[in-house]
């Protein structure tokens, strides 16, 4: 017998999404910022190939903020794409693989390394609601002067403080504190940065 996990809720599976509630990924105006997404993300690895001038704005139309002399290294993978938000002078390397389906904000002069992945779906423990496609997602947080090693994951709903150091390949699983070099899977502080 099918469940009515949204019996009394007249809003969309978008509207569901956008509130950080659970949804189930099928709604039309979500798939079409899907593929609009993926089309820019893919529109802005050209343009960077081809030294187009014009790939700066590529990537402006495709991020929901864009900080002034921050770079993006395509080439990169996203959701939708509009709910990433690069601060000023901030690097990205090769191979981002930024899962927005809610905000995901980096903030100013942080060092991102290649294939690093910010992922910010989440999806019930229990078989049933899974096996019937539920999902949600909750926002990442990256603060000011934040260095990610290559290859590093970050879960849903992580704060990293700002100047902080995770090393590469590390698993971030929960909220990290400014000032502090985390390691491992999960991460974990294993010293403070003076």
């Amino acid at each position: 017998m099918a469940v009515d996990y949204f019996a009394g809720d007249s809003r969309t599976n978008r509207e569901r999404m956008l509130a950080g509630d659970l949804y189930i990924a099928d709604d039309p105006e979500s798939g079409r910022l899907h593929r609009r997404g993926m089309r820019l993300a893919d529109e802005y690895h050209r343009a960077e190939l081809a030294e187009d001038p014009g790939a700066r704005e590529i990537l402006r139309d495709l991020l929901g903020t864009l900080g002034e002399g921050a770079y993006l290294t395509p080439p990169l993978f996203v959701d939708y794409g509009e709910n990433i938000h690069l601060g000023p002078r901030t690097f990205v390397n090769y191979n981002l693989t930024a899962l927005d389906v809610a905000a995901i904000t980096i903030g100013a002069d942080c060092q991102i390394g290649p294939n690093v992945q910010l992922l910010t779906p989440t999806h019930p423990i229990e078989p049933q609601p899974r096996r019937d496609k539920l999902e949600a997602a909750q926002p990442i947080t990256i603060g000011d002067n934040v260095w990610l090693g290559g290859g590093v994951i970050v879960c849903p709903g992580v704060s990293i403080g700002e100047n902080s150091v995770i090393g590469a390949g590390s698993v971030v699983t929960r909220d990290i504190p400014a000032n502090v070099v985390a390691v491992g899977n999960p991460a974990r502080v294993i010293r403070s940065i003076d």
